[in-house]
């Protein structure tokens, strides 16, 4: 009797123990195992190397200086907004600088593809004299705004009967060649641009003296720190004008050929 109720008892057992490894295995089976979330990927902490100050721009160039682009740095985006607003019509409440641009550019743009000089150049006649007229009170004159010294050196006739610093086209050809040497000089556009305000001699003497040869880093005299600002927020509200204002005005349109006169 004893051995019939183990006999018994040890098939409960069996049975027990099977069915739990039935019951286990199908639950094995209906797990919906989940991938664990990829983890993310830490956030690039690079900075991009230049700035771009995007207001609506499609140009990704538009703010830059002989595709010398601004680097990166509070200071200079916020100079460089300021500059922009500077110019905007609000500011100006004129037309005069896109007047100027169609009148001159198509003569100056054909010089300065053939001396090799960036077309970003043509607008330093508009900065240098886009909103006056006449010989500057230290002597410069026409729209290139040429010292007579610095216009002789350059082949230009300066004396009581002869003034060629007004003829645009040999003014043009000879900013060419005093733009081309600087650059020689400093082996850069913006430092050519800012030595052509300055004089390469005063230009040369700071970059010795503060051991610094990026324009936006050194420490210049008020009209030469925001002169390629000024180049920079000119090309701006040239080439797009609605977006600073100047509703009632297009765009300038490079023409396909010129001819320069004057």
């Amino acid at each position: 009797m004893n051995r019939v109720k183990m006999i018994k008892k040890h098939r409960f057992t069996c049975s027990v123990i099977l069915v739990l490894a039935v019951i286990l295995k199908l639950n094995i089976y209906s797990v919906n195992f989940v991938k664990p979330a990829p983890v993310a990927a830490a956030n690039n902490t690079r900075f991009v190397s230049y700035i771009n100050i995007n207001n609506g721009a499609t140009d990704k160039t538009e703010y830059s200086f002989a595709n010398e682009t601004l680097p990166v740095s509070n200071r200079v985006y916020h100079k460089m907004e300021y500059t922009l607003s500077k110019h905007s019509y609000k500011k100006i409440q004129s037309h005069i600088l896109q007047i100027k641009a169609d009148k001159i550019f198509p003569i100056i743009e054909p010089i300065l593809k053939a001396y090799g000089i960036p077309l970003d150049f043509k607008y330093l006649p508009l900065v240098e004299s886009g909103l006056k007229e006449g010989t500057s009170i230290r002597g410069a004159a026409g729209v290139w705004q040429f010292m007579p010294g610095t216009a002789r050196t350059y082949g230009l006739k300066v004396n009581h009967n002869t003034d060629e610093r007004l003829n645009l086209r040999k003014a043009t050809i000879a900013a060419c060649r005093y733009i081309r040497d600087l650059h020689q000089e400093f082996n850069s556009w913006t430092l050519a641009a800012a030595a052509y305000n300055n004089g390469s001699i005063k230009l040369a003497k700071a970059i010795r003296k503060q051991n610094e040869d990026n324009y936006y880093k050194m420490k210049l005299n008020r009209e030469t720190g925001s002169y390629v600002y000024n180049l920079i927020a000119m090309k701006a509200v040239i080439d797009h004008p609605r977006k600073y204002g100047y509703d009632n005005y297009y765009a300038y349109l490079q023409p396909k050929s010129f001819i320069a006169y004057n």
